[in-house]
């Protein structure tokens, strides 16, 4: 199946293809949204003595409204009623419309509908009849009108089985996928095509004539490369348009200027073949991307020049650069056509110049060295020939490509409006910062912090929230981020001693009850110390003494904070702070459970003493004593340390 993907509001099928056409670029949901626009503005102006496009405001406002009302009468043939609330001058305006009225006010856009469908057909040379559905997409084709002209159009009724807003978002995000490596996508063919014609122009030696060639016609496939063969003597210039300005949806045809330099003539003074790659990518944008001048050179004469081929005159094969088919161009001056190759099929428009052969008289020439007979002396063979492709420089002149100093203004600009975006949402939030602190602290006045502040203090500063709350819907609307930062540091002068209150009343018992939990707990161990438990008597009791006199200041500074602060009301400052209490408990443990944690030394273990060692005459005794034993045992007269034997009867 061959695919041709456009930007396309309706697709239909033939026996073999998908096609698909864009409406009138002038044409589409925003021109039916301008004509109700323009109805209700005049309706307004005669009604309410209001000019919605005087304010931007207000007309935005109202194309929202004729947006949503465009789409109520997709679906209802009734009277829909417009209201807006405050649309100017605190004036609410409203106003009805019905779907006939609409699609007779809209009878001329209507009409367009039908013209890009029959240049589609006369394009593809298709008739309706080869046409065997019609499936449409995009917001616009909703309604009944234009859906009824495309069913009118091919005598068919049309589908809408794709959702009409997702199509075109979910077409790009398979585009995307396909081109992104780090998906697979099943394989499928897709083929965009070039919706504009692109020319080329070139001048020539001739003064009176100038070379052109369409080098991308319309519908052509992109992407698309194509080279372009020039005899030069010097630099020349390109310049690209497109072929068909009234078929473009801008009034200004040219695209740029290419300049091709460093061309010098061949060192005999003939022309210097060059060949420029003309390209047309994936986004259907029109470059000349390189150009090389093709240099030709004796082996002999040239044995340390990188040559990219070795051509031999006689014996030549054709590459596959020189077997293409050639386009020849619209100039026949000798010298001035180019020939053009691309990775199609191509024919050839008019034969070459017999001054300026082409490749394609170059080659039969070369075959016919090989019909020749080997007995020519070898003097009149002629010498082998080394090609050389140097690149060239080329300076292009987009019409629509910036300067490099109105690039750079700009860019300079770009960081200043990010900078000033930077410094509004350091401002924003600044302003944030003061309504949320006056909402929040007003709700807690009247709830958890109602304990913590005296009811002279609480009315003072409920009234000073409401001043700053009023103050920030009318002068402080607008204000500087440090105005907004000095309101608020203003607000806490008065918010911050209560808020701290509560805090410190929520953490303080926890922390008190810590605070004694471990002093009796250094005091337990201290007791079982006098009680003689072995567990503790490896402390020396300097050490267990400096525990005690700890334990016993931490409890009475304990007993003397809770007395005084129980006397103390919610609403004055405590009398001990939470970071106090901390301290408190750091600095029992650090001198405490080292002494505390004291390991048992460790016991060695008695060495075991080696017998004594023998007298020199109970050595010979026992010498002498063995002896005994052994004459004994050899004469046969008792047996040492043998059982009896013990023996049955019959």
């Amino acid at each position: 199946m061959t695919v041709l993907c456009r930007a396309a509001n309706i697709a239909f099928f033939s026996s073999n293809q998908v096609l698909g056409t864009a409406f009138d670029p002038f044409l589409g949901g925003k021109s039916f949204d301008e004509k109700l626009v323009d109805h209700f503005c005049a309706e307004i102006k005669a009604k309410y003595k209001l000019d919605p496009k005087s304010k931007v405001r207000a007309l935005l406002r109202l194309y929202q409204e004729c947006e949503k009302l465009k789409k109520l009468m997709s679906s209802n043939s009734t009277d829909i009623p417009l209201n807006i609330e405050c649309f100017m001058n605190d004036i609410d305006v409203s106003g009805k419309m019905n779907r006939s009225q609409f699609e007779e006010m809209c009878a001329d856009l209507l009409q367009k509908i039908e013209l890009p469908l029959r240049s589609l057909m006369d394009q593809t040379q298709l008739k309706v009849e080869d046409v065997h559905a019609v499936e449409i997409v995009g917001g616009a084709t909703r309604m009944p009108a234009v859906k009824e002209k495309i069913g009118k159009f091919f005598g068919m009724d049309v589908s809408t089985t794709l959702n009409a807003d997702e199509a075109v978002a979910r077409g790009c995000a398979l585009q995307c996928a396909i081109l992104s490596p780090a998906f697979k996508v099943r394989e499928f063919s897709i083929t965009e095509s070039v919706p504009f014609p692109i020319s080329l122009l070139w001048s020539t030696e001739s003064e009176d004539t100038d070379g052109i060639h369409e080098v991308f016609s319309r519908h052509h496939a992109a992407p698309f490369s194509k080279v372009l063969t020039f005899y030069r003597k010097g630099p020349f210039e390109l310049q690209a348009f497109y072929s068909d300005p009234g078929g473009t949806p801008y009034p200004e045809k040219m695209i740029g200027k290419y300049v091709i330099q460093n061309i010098a003539a061949q060192n005999d003074g003939e022309k210097t073949k060059v060949k420029v790659k003309v390209r047309i990518n994936t986004h259907g944008i029109f470059s000349v991307s390189t150009a090389s001048m093709v240099e030709q050179m004796k082996e002999e004469e040239n044995e340390n020049h990188s040559v990219e081929a070795v051509v031999d005159a006689q014996n030549q094969k054709p590459s596959e650069e020189d077997i293409n088919n050639f386009i020849q161009q619209g100039n026949h001056e000798a010298g001035a056509q180019p020939q053009v190759q691309t990775d199609g099929l191509q024919t050839s428009q008019s034969p070459p110049s017999p001054e300026t052969p082409s490749e394609e008289n170059k080659i039969p020439d070369a075959r016919k060295g090989n019909e020749k007979k080997n007995d020519q002396p070898p003097e009149a063979k002629k010498p082998k020939m080394k090609v050389k492709n140097v690149e060239l420089p080329i300076e292009a002149n987009l019409v629509w490509q910036l300067g490099r100093d109105l690039l750079n203004m700009y860019i300079e600009t770009e960081g200043k409006m990010i900078m000033q975006d930077k410094l509004e949402k350091e401002r924003n939030d600044a302003k944030n910062a003061v309504e949320e602190y006056v909402y929040d602290f007003r709700d807690k006045l009247s709830g958890p912090y109602e304990k913590f502040v005296c009811e002279q203090d609480r009315h003072r500063f409920s009234a000073l929230l409401s001043e700053v709350e009023d103050w920030l819907y009318e002068e402080g609307e607008d204000q500087p981020k440090q105005v907004y930062m000095d309101k608020l540091a203003e607000l806490k002068k008065f918010g911050t001693p209560i808020e701290a209150r509560y805090q410190e009343a929520e953490e303080r018992p926890r922390l008190l009850d810590e605070l004694q939990h471990k002093a009796q707990n250094y005091a337990r161990i201290t007791d079982e110390y006098r009680k003689k438990n072995e567990k503790y008597l490896h402390i020396d009791e300097t050490e267990i003494n400096k525990v005690e006199k700890c334990v016993r200041d931490t409890m009475e500074w304990l007993h003397n904070i809770r007395n005084a602060q129980a006397k103390q009301s919610l609403d004055q400052d405590p009398v001990v702070r939470v970071n106090e209490i901390k301290g408190k408990l750091r600095e029992l443990h650090s001198l405490c459970e080292p002494i505390v944690t004291q390991p048992k030394p460790k016991v060695d273990s008695p060495k075991q003493e080696a017998p004594p060692e023998p007298s020199p005459n109970h050595k010979n005794e026992e010498l002498e004593e063995i002896k005994n034993i052994e004459t004994v045992q050899q004469n046969g007269d008792c047996h040492i340390n043998e059982s009896p034997v013990n023996m049955d009867l019959d």
